[in-house]
């Protein structure tokens, strides 16, 4: 008899694996297609002077090239400002947002939450569309009329590089912070309310129960937001493209920009596989930074 039990046992776990397996395996197939494949493939491909009817093995030519090219670090520098310019204050931004939503009741954080989250299903040309108006040179551009209040003359904000980059970062920083309000608003909903309650007994201020209650229950919160920003504004490639288009002089190229360019405008591919390959690289050690040094005590 219990020989039987052991048996059947048995043979339910492994049902209940097989089905484990097969549930898994759909994400297997869909990374090894869509994420795996591509990025092996673009290893080969660093390695040739890539031509559809033949291909040249140049082994770290291309590597070389990128690394002796002048807009290439250029653009990765120009990356790395648009990052320290626009993730950290986008961050605190959602962050405050959703320190002023908290209060209200349920139905009113939604309406506030669908509001913010709205132009995050916007078509990202539209929004284009949208800023190149407000950005016209003229003086009908709404920018201009802001600045004219003030008496400044007209100003060329996509055209001067003085200001194209400013005009990306202020882009960036008005568009939409949906997601992470949503996210953050998540996050301050799971603090228990008995710290507020402890806070209040002892006298906190509402900036000791901030700095003391949600700031670090809210630390990993942050730390995912950061890690996912920097990597998402290290992959900027839209707002550049329909913007600017990289210029002028190259004051708005970004390696994602770059790579585009290389791979469908000079047909470079084995060119841009590699400088896509050296941002994969720049992205991760930055990710590992962020997780070596503030991610210390933090528990998922």
């Amino acid at each position: 008899m219990n020989q039987m039990l052991t048996k059947r046992k048995k043979l339910k776990l492994e049902s209940d694996s097989g089905w484990g397996y097969a549930f898994i395996a759909v994400a297997l197939i869909a990374f090894s297609l869509f994420t795996a494949y591509p990025v092996i493939n673009a290893f080969i491909i660093s390695l040739q002077e890539y031509r559809p009817l033949g291909s040249t093995y140049v082994g770290l030519e291309n590597f070389v090239n990128s690394f002796s090219d002048e807009l290439f670090w250029k653009a990765l520098k120009n990356t790395l400002v648009y990052t320290l310019l626009t993730v950290p204050f986008n961050i605190f931004l959602s962050f405050l947002v959703a320190i002023l939503i908290m209060p209200f009741k349920k139905k009113t954080q939604t309406i506030f939450k669908a509001v913010y989250y709205l132009p995050a299903v916007a078509s990202g040309v539209s929004l284009a569309v949208v800023w190149l108006w407000i950005f016209d040179p003229l003086k009908s551009g709404i920018a201009n009329q802001v600045v004219g209040f003030f008496g400044i003359s007209n100003q060329n904000w996509l055209g001067s590089s003085a200001t194209a980059m400013f005009s990306l970062v202020l882009m960036s920083w008005l568009s939409s912070h949906g997601t992470a309000i949503i996210i953050y608003l998540a996050a301050l909903l799971s603090i228990d309310n008995s710290y507020y309650e402890a806070a209040d007994i002892d006298g906190a201020t509402f900036l000791q129960k901030l700095r003391f209650i949600v700031i670090p229950f809210l630390k990993p919160t942050t730390l995912f937001l950061l890690v996912t920003g920097v990597i998402g504004s290290f992959q900027v490639f839209q707002n550049a493209y329909l913007m600017t288009g990289g210029g002028p002089d190259h004051a708005t190229t970004m390696v994602g920009l770059l790579i585009f360019n290389n791979a469908f405008t000079y047909f470079e591919f084995g060119e841009a596989a590699a400088q896509s390959l050296l941002l994969a690289a720049v992205i991760a050690l930055i990710s590992f930074l962020q997780f070596k040094f503030l991610g210390k005590d933090i528990e998922y």
